[in-house]
């Protein structure tokens, strides 16, 4: 009841009766009034005036299934949530809600995780109250070889999420988010499939939203959005935001099983777009120029001879010349 009364004051300007409410949800005015109490207690800044109703004022930066719940406006990205106040690792509980069955779309947020983990085994810094630690179960019906697309399709569902924050995101191929040359935000495919069947693919995403300081190790690296914007950002909001994003730019690439319809998108978004790159291999380091990205997600750079060289991400790593980026 505390998610459908949330969304009638927040789709409401003006005040609403607490009888409206009752009749609408079918419960009597006492349930009603004490689930505004309740909303009250956990910091929800809700205006209760005699023969008036009810009118939401402010809201906190809660986590909760209802807050997330209230705010979702997609048919299917994030509809059916997992929360958990602390758990090890919402990539690990959305792969086991996938061997279980729960259905495309299904989204795991916490509010700390104990065993975060990054590319190639690295622990994702994952303190409680202040970032969002989340992972979204897909089960698309395309070839297992096409997977890591779907890596590309959320690194710019997340960039136009949290675009509607701060306007200066960028991306670094191919899954760093970017603002002002440091990392916000980090992202982790991983795939459960047979030889030529998909069974589901979880995305997880980490992103450093009220983070005041970073370890030594990364605090010339890593940023969050309250130290770009210059005060707090509200969590429950930007992952609704991202999940409209997803479930846009995952249709969009479900219609050619590739990046055609969104490269464009994604390149203009390259934070080393038009700029010098150092590419480092296995057997060669060398600089090139970074054009964008093709309509399977290869890095396209143009060496110093004018020819053009496709980047296959996991082979090779690409780093600024002067820097990260």
């Amino acid at each position: 009841m505390k998610t459908e009364i949330l969304k009638l004051l927040r789709s409401t300007d003006g005040y609403v009766s607490g009888q409206q409410i009752s009749e609408q949800l079918g419960v009597s005015r006492a349930a009603v009034w004490k689930t505004i109490r309740r909303l009250q207690d956990e910091g929800y800044q809700v205006e209760a005036v005699r023969n008036k109703g009810y009118h939401i004022v402010e809201t906190p930066d809660v986590m909760t299934k209802e807050e997330l719940d209230s705010l979702m406006k997609t048919r299917w990205a994030g509809r059916n949530i997992l929360y958990y106040e602390t758990t090890d690792s919402t990539n690990l509980r959305i792969r086991q809600a996938g061997d279980e069955g729960a259905p495309h779309g299904t989204l795991a947020v916490a509010d700390r995780q104990t065993a975060g983990r990054g590319r190639r085994g690295r622990t994702w810094e994952s303190p409680a109250g202040n970032s969002i630690y989340m992972s979204v179960l897909l089960r698309p019906d395309i070839a297992p070889n096409k997977a890591s697309m779907l890596t590309i399709v959320m690194a710019l569902s997340v960039a136009e999420g949290i675009g509607q924050w701060i306007p200066m995101i960028q991306i670094k191929w191919p899954n760093d988010i970017i603002v002002n040359g440091k990392k916000l935000v980090g992202i982790l495919t991983e795939m459960s499939a047979q030889v030529d069947y998909i069974n589901h693919v979880t995305v997880g995403v980490g992103i450093n939203v009220n983070m005041t300081e970073f370890p030594e190790e990364i605090a010339d690296t890593a940023t969050s959005l309250r130290l770009e914007c210059g005060h707090t950002v509200k969590r429950a909001p930007l992952i609704a935001a991202v999940m409209e994003r997803l479930e846009e730019n995952y249709e969009i690439f479900l219609k050619t099983e590739d990046l055609s319809g969104l490269m464009d998108r994604y390149s203009a978004l390259l934070v080393n777009r038009d700029r010098d790159v150092r590419i480092i291999g296995e057997k060669e380091t060398y600089q090139a120029r970074a054009v964008g990205i093709d309509h399977t997600g290869e890095l396209l750079v143009r060496r110093e001879d004018g020819s053009m060289e496709k980047i296959y991400a996991g082979e090779v790593s690409v780093r600024g010349v002067y820097g990260y980026v």
